[in-house]
This record gives C-alpha cells, sequence and structure tokens, in this order.
C-alpha cells in the first residue's frame, strides 16, 4: 500500500479483514493524508476537512470489518444549523440541517417569496440525476467505457425564449442564472461547487447532486476535530494486523514479468508484493502509460492545474457565541472574477471564505478562548508562488477581513494566526501543486471523472481522491472499498448491493 491517506487505510482495512497481510508505506510521518491538525497553546483546529458527509461511508466500514461500530469510536455530531450564508448585498440567511422544508422557509425569508420554491425545485432535479448516476457513479467500478457517464444527468428546464430558440442549462452558472433566478441563490449553488474545487462556469449541471447531498442526509461534525475520524480508521486498521512503515517514500512500483510486483522505497529497498495499491496519483511511480489509448479508461491527470486551499487558523480571545453557526459561507461579491482567478492561476481579491466555529471544548484551551478556521479555494501552488512569506501574510489578512461580518470585532479578539497554503499541502501530501482533488461527476463528455481503480499494469490499482470516484473524505472512503473488492472477488466484482 502506498500511502497512509483515508482511502489507502479503508482499502487496507477491508483487505487485512479478507485474510490478506497488508503493508503501508506512507512518506510522511504519521497517517491520514490531508485529515491533519495543528495544535498550540491549547488550541486545535483542522487543516483538512472540517465536516463530513454521507458518515454511512465510514459506518459501513466499520461493520465490515468489526464487530465494533463507527460511535464506538468517534463521537458525530448532526450540524444543525447547516450553515449561514452572508451575501455580498448583506443578505444573511441560515440554514437548517437536513431540512427541505426549514430551508424553503429560510430562504423565502430572507431572500423573499418564491426563492425557497425555486431552490427546492432545484434540489428535485437534483434528487433526479443522483438516482440516475449514485451507483455507477459511486458504487461500482469505473465501467471499461465510461461514455454513458459523459451524458448529464441533470434534467434542465427547457426554457422557451421569443424569436430564439430553447435553452437549457448545461452548467452551474446558467442553473443560477437561468433556473434559480435570484443572483444571491445563484451564488449559493456556485458557492459549493467552488467549496469542491469545481468552476461553477464549467462544472457541468450535474453538480447539483453536491448541495443535494449535503441538505439531504446531512452534515456532520467529528468531536475532538476530524483528525479523530483519521485516529479511528488507523486504529481499525492496526486492530486488523495492518502494518504501517512511515517516513518511507516510495518511488518505484517494481514490474516483474508484465504486472506489479512490489515498490522501492527512496533507501533502495525492494518489497515484494502480490499487488500494490497507490493511495497517491501512480503514473509518477510507473515507467509506462497506465491509461492508454483504446481502453476507454479516464486517463490520470496530474494536480497542476487543479485549485487548492488556503486555510488561517485563527486563536482568538473571548468565548464563542451560544447562538453561532458552526459553518459560516462569506460569499464574494463578484463571483465570476473570483472563478477567472482562482482558475486563471491568479488570487481572487475578493474570495468566497468559509468560517468554521466548531462548539467542541477540545479545540480550545478553555471556554474565555475560541478556535476558527477561515477557508478560501485557490490557485495552486506554481501558478501562484505560496512559498512567498509576504504574499502569505497578505491573503491572510484578505481572509480575515472577508470573515469580519461573520466575526465581528475579529481583529481586537486575535492572539495569534497560522497559515497554511497549497505549498504547505503539496509538502504533507506529495499532491502536485498542494492541489485537492474534486469528487467524480457525470456530465462535461466524462472531464470530471477519475481513473479507474483498475490499471493497465496488472496488479497496480489505485484509492484515494485522485481515483474514482474521486475526492472528499466519503468519496475517499468509498474508493477503498471498491480496490478491496476488486482485489478479493476480482474483475467480476460490481460493487456492494
Amino acid at each position: 500500500m502506498v500511502g497512509a491517506g483515508m482511502g489507502a487505510m479503508a482499502a487496507a482495512a477491508r483487505l487485512a479483514v479478507a485474510g490478506h497481510r497488508v503493508t503501508v508505506y506512507e512518506r510522511s510521518g504519521t497517517y491520514g493524508g490531508a485529515v491533519d491538525r495543528f495544535e498550540r497553546d491549547g488550541f486545535v483546529f483542522d487543516t483538512g476537512p472540517g465536516l463530513l458527509h454521507l458518515p454511512a461511508v465510514y459506518r459501513d466500514l466499520f461493520v465490515k470489518t468489526g464487530k465494533e461500530s463507527l460511535e464506538r469510536s468517534v463521537t458525530l455530531d448532526q450540524v444543525d444549523p447547516a450553515s449561514r450564508h452572508v451575501f455580498a448585498d448583506g443578505t444573511d440567511v441560515t440554514l437548517p440541517n437536513a431540512s427541505r422544508a426549514g430551508a424553503v422557509a429560510a430562504l423565502d425569508a430572507a431572500l423573499g417569496a418564491g426563492a425557497g420554491e425555486r431552490w427546492a425545485e432545484f434540489l428535485g432535479r437534483a434528487r433526479d440525476a443522483w438516482d440516475r448516476t449514485r451507483r455507477p457513479l459511486l458504487e461500482e467500478p469505473l465501467w471499461s467505457d465510461p461514455r454513458a457517464l459523459g451524458r448529464d444527468p441533470y434534467p434542465a428546464v427547457r426554457q422557451r425564449r421569443l424569436l430564439r430558440g430553447a435553452r437549457q442549462a448545461a452548467t452551474v452558472a446558467e442553473i443560477g442564472a437561468w433556473e434559480l433566478g435570484d443572483p444571491r441563490l445563484a451564488a449559493l449553488f456556485d458557492g459549493y461547487a467552488l467549496s469542491y474545487g469545481l468552476d461553477p462556469r464549467h462544472a457541468p449541471a450535474s453538480a447539483a447532486v453536491l448541495p443535494y447531498l449535503e441538505q439531504t442526509f446531512g452534515s456532520w461534525y467529528v468531536r475532538g476535530g476530524m483528525r479523530e475520524l483519521a485516529r479511528a480508521v488507523y486504529e481499525r486498521c492496526l486492530a486488523r494486523k495492518v502494518e504501517f512503515v512511515f517516513g518511507a517514500e516510495v518511488t518505484r512500483i517494481v514490474e516483474k514479468d508484465g504486472a506489479a510486483a512490489g515498490v522501492e522505497l527512496a533507501d533502495g529497498t525492494l518489497v515484494a508484493a502480490d499487488a500494490v495499491v497507490a493511495g497517491v496519483a501512480a503514473g509518477r511511480l510507473v515507467a509506462r502509460d497506465l491509461d492508454g489509448p483504446g481502453d476507454g479508461a479516464v486517463r490520470e491527470r496530474r494536480g497542476a492545474a487543479v485549485p487548492g486551499r488556503c486555510t488561517v487558523l485563527l486563536a482568538l480571545r473571548g468565548g464563542r457565541d451560544g447562538d453561532a453557526a458552526h459553518r459560516t459561507v462569506v460569499h464574494a461579491p463578484d463571483g465570476a472574477a473570483e472563478a477567472a482567478a482562482v482558475f486563471g492561476g491568479r488570487l481572487a481579491e475578493r474570495p468566497t471564505v468559509t468560517v468554521l466555529r466548531p462548539d467542541d471544548a477540545a479545540t480550545r484551551p478553555d471556554d474565555g478562548h475560541e478556535a476558527v478556521t477561515l477557508t478560501a479555494t485557490v490557485a495552486p501552488h506554481g501558478p501562484v508562488d505560496w512559498s512567498d512569506g509576504a504574499l502569505r501574510a497578505r491573503y491572510a489578512e484578505v481572509l480575515m477581513a472577508a470573515a469580519e461580518s461573520a466575526l465581528p470585532g475579529l481583529a481586537g479578539r486575535l492572539l495569534w494566526h497560522e497559515v497554511r497554503t497549497p505549498a504547505d499541502t503539496a509538502a504533507r501530501t506529495g499532491a502536485e501543486g498542494g492541489a485537492v482533488p474534486a469528487p467524480a461527476l457525470a456530465g462535461a463528455a466524462g472531464a470530471l471523472l477519475h481513473p479507474a481503480n483498475t490499471t493497465r499494469l496488472p496488479g497496480l490499482y489505485r484509492a484515494g481522491g485522485w481515483a474514482h470516484p474521486g475526492g472528499g473524505l466519503a468519496h475517499a472512503g468509498m474508493s477503498g472499498a471498491l480496490v478491496a473488492g476488486l482485489i478479493v472477488e476480482g474483475a467480476e466484482f460490481r460493487g456492494s448491493q
């Protein structure tokens, strides 16, 4: 196993239960990949994902790998309200967790009568897209010919126009402009897409499944921080006799007789294996093309054009407001300009900022202080030199200025802050440019699908965010389940029923 990220560990635990001897080689000194934390002076911050969606993925992992449930290892809190949204015109709306009727009422009250119903109708169409693609996109290995998934499953409204042909929305931005009919509702949808690293101007309409998932199945926080989920999965692996070797960078996948036969470490050590699972982008570890032309596979893409995250960790004096939302999204005044900057390799001067304020005593030294995390989707390291200290400091100020609308008086409460950028992500995880992979989506002629879990090199498999079904905690866990099924049951494996 190459890498100790969430997808790789999910595969490792399942394989160990199936009777395989599993060894994980991790280049860094710890497990979890991007699911990490920072601690200082009694403050504790997540530096990766801040919330979990579809916790059923990890509940299933724990059920399938032992008698102890996920809830025996971690405490899951359903976040309610799910999110607060502050728009550029000063409008403020708070959305309840997993309540369609509550969201309709909140949007009508904040944006005007009819806004909630338009959003509900949009989520209804998103549900149709979800129902059409859920199994092939998330629960099955990628089809050998994935062209069917290149068709967008979102049933866009056909709009007739006087003296012009009818039109149907094909992108996130077009849904916002043509179906939602309110710039604030459009910004709400844009914000979901951007938070997953997708360009609203070009992301397919099928991205509607992202807000549908959150608003249908809920948002969850792991008490003590999301790193606790990584700890729980790591400990489940240890309990199933998975061996971890940290500080061991894999530099090459060894081939013998046309199949993967092991790995070579940076110190020259050769380790034989019957199968190799790459929890990182595997293309750089082999001397062949893993996704050649003519086999219908989605080709492995490097991360240089994929955005990353800039995160500012705030240690604040003064306790958390009792009615504060766990998550507040402060939307950019010009979403199109923000997208043009982020996906054009530049800094957005006024970005969308997500503010996380967990009500968790484990994240702060006492009730007289608060640990807050600010995050923005940004261009990766390379196009932007995130190693430049002055640039990092300036952009932290940009994020803090935006967060003032969610945290009035922030500057006066600040004790200290830490900045994490795509350069740090690259150093920590090895992801090119510090890119963060998006979940797989149907549509866009397959451009947002990820490489299959199998490869053209027999015995080599891919798990984690850079493989089918893509990035995010839930999707990484799904990839681990798919890889384990393929290794245990063979090519005929078609996913859980």
